[in-house]
């Protein structure tokens, strides 16, 4: 049997509180480090929501943090006063002050670190060396930096602590300047920097609880009605029996396919005719008289009657719903020359061409009511998506969120790779085409042009998570664990890599939108109307 139904696959994105830090530093010998030591600084999980405060309060970073296990890392020799300031767009600054306490300590630990490791002439590796010779022989400055270093190393996830479960992946930074803390650190002994991070935007519904009572109003192609579309269907697999024949004897009429040599010309107040209209013009034009609906309205009509090697000119104004935005409203004179003009032999439609028609039936009504089986399904679909698109194009109007820079620039990034790898597929791109459309530069322009839009798929999204989470829905283990294991097997079956764990949280952010989706389509007045 054949498909006749492409399936749409409803695609969702939902933010990531940071489980693992990454961490942007000024450039420096020990930087590297730093940052994989970093990502592997654990934070709690937690609610996308979380109260903001409202100015900047400082309060005291516990010396000894808890972790997502609730064990203690790293316990400080006194505590950092760390001061938590609210920025537009969801992000945090916090202004952290390390006491004298807790720089001399990370100070020791580095000088014991490269005594064990420096090679000094006249002293055995690991045996204790003067402090002056020490430095010395590795320098005050590399010492100083290094000892910065240990500090950012040791006081981040302390001074995070307050953000835990709600700092966005990627995107905590470090705003102050290596040099300013050099400076701070060699006339005070003690440091002080500031961080920004993005944090799990609030979404607040307008009105609350409003997607509990969606009125949609649906919109859908006729073309779609499953009743005109199996009958098309059918004329069009009929059609295919039949074979094109030479008019000798008459005009064109319905049902008949002509080849046209087809101008254009716009028409001046004084009846003249000015410019050309390249858009309209066409040589060869293959047209067949029952799709008239894809050419000009009243095309036909224009030219009925007319024969092999004759050639007719009408007036025509384009109209105020054509797609071509210079055109519409335009007088034009069109010149049609028929080159060739054909007619259908087809043979009848009875239970004889039911087999040749469609594979398996043995009658015409046997075709007919299959193939409005099948488009009944693809109705049905089609109904389905229109819905899911229409209720999530409303969602995203019924809350106001404060997007953070960094969630805007992964979604958006995340659309143009997807756009690059369509494009890629359709064109087969050399490598310095697709070096110009990857350039920052292009993805800086895409951004911005697709701001809005980026935007909302956001903010739909995160109503999404957000109706996932306030209605306590569920998702079955076991269906996350089928769909995950069917994305590997593709993916094994391209020969693509993949990480599972980046697989199963795609899955369950999937299924979650599915969910919603159900879900506030049990409960919505949803009404369908035809084009």
């Amino acid at each position: 049997m054949e498909s006749f139904c492409a399936t749409t696959v409803q695609t969702f994105f939902h933010f990531k509180p940071s489980s693992s830090f990454s961490y942007s530093f000024p450039s420096y010998s020990a930087v590297s480090f730093l940052k994989s030591h970093f990502k592997q600084s654990p934070l709690a999980h937690s609610s996308r929501q979380f109260s903001r405060r409202t100015d900047s309060t400082p309060f005291v970073a516990s010396a000894a943090p808890a972790t997502a296990d609730g064990a203690v890392s790293d316990k400080l020799p006194a505590d950092l006063i760390v001061t938590e300031t609210p920025e537009p767009n969801s992000r945090v600054k916090l202004s952290v002050e390390v006491p004298a306490e807790v720089c001399e300590d990370c100070y020791r630990r580095v000088m014991r670190e490269f005594t064990k490791q420096a090679k000094i002439p006249g002293f055995r590796p690991g045996k204790n060396v003067p402090e002056s010779i020490l430095i010395s022989y590795i320098g005050k400055e590399t010492i100083k930096g290094a000892t910065i270093e240990s500090i950012l190393k040791r006081t981040l996830p302390h001074a995070l602590s307050s953000v835990s479960g709600k700092a966005l992946e990627d995107s905590i930074r470090i705003s102050t300047k290596f040099s300013e803390m050099e400076n701070s650190y060699s006339s005070m002994k003690s440091l002080r920097y500031d961080i920004f991070v993005d944090v799990a935007p609030e979404v607040k519904w307008i009105p609350e609880d409003g997607y509990k009572n969606l009125k949609v109003v649906v919109e859908i192609d006729k073309e779609i009605d499953a009743q005109t579309a199996a009958e098309q269907e059918l004329r069009r697999r009929h059609k295919a029996l039949g074979a094109l024949k030479i008019v000798v004897d008459r005009g064109l009429q319905l049902g008949d396919v002509a080849i046209l040599d087809i101008s254009a010309a716009t028409i001046e107040q004084d009846e003249s005719t000015a410019q050309s209209i390249p858009s309209a013009e066409s040589k060869g034009f293959r047209f067949d008289t029952e799709d008239e609906d894809k050419v000009l309205p009243d095309f036909l009509n224009s030219i009925a009657g007319i024969k092999r090697g004759e050639t007719k000119t009408f007036p025509y104004t384009f109209p105020d719903t054509w797609e071509q935005e210079d055109l519409r409203g335009v007088r034009a004179l069109f010149t049609v020359e028929c080159k060739e003009l054909f007619f259908r032999d087809l043979p009848e439609l009875n239970d004889a061409t039911a087999e040749k028609i469609l594979a398996g039936c043995s009658t015409i009504e046997e075709v007919k009511e299959t193939l409005l089986q099948k488009f009944l399904e693809v109705e049905q679909t089609a109904k389905e998506q229109a819905a899911d698109n229409a209720i999530l194009d409303q969602l995203h109007k019924m809350v106001e969120v404060d997007i953070p820079p960094s969630l805007f620039e992964e979604q958006g990034r995340q659309l143009y790779g997807a756009q690059l790898l369509q494009i890629q597929a359709n064109m087969k791109l050399n490598e310095k085409q697709l070096e110009s459309l990857s350039s920052p530069k292009a993805v800086r322009d895409f951004l911005e042009n697709q701001r809005e839009n980026i935007t909302n798929i956001i903010k739909q999204n995160l109503a999404v998570g957000d109706i996932f989470k306030r209605e306590n829905l569920q998702i079955v283990t076991d269906e996350i664990v089928k769909e995950v294991e069917n994305s590997i097997v593709e993916f094994k079956r391209h020969n693509q890599d993949y990480d599972e764990e980046r697989v199963r949280e795609q899955v369950q952010e999937v299924l979650e939108g599915a969910k919603v989706l159900e879900w506030l389509k049990e409960r919505a007045d949803i009404q369908f109307i035809t084009k």
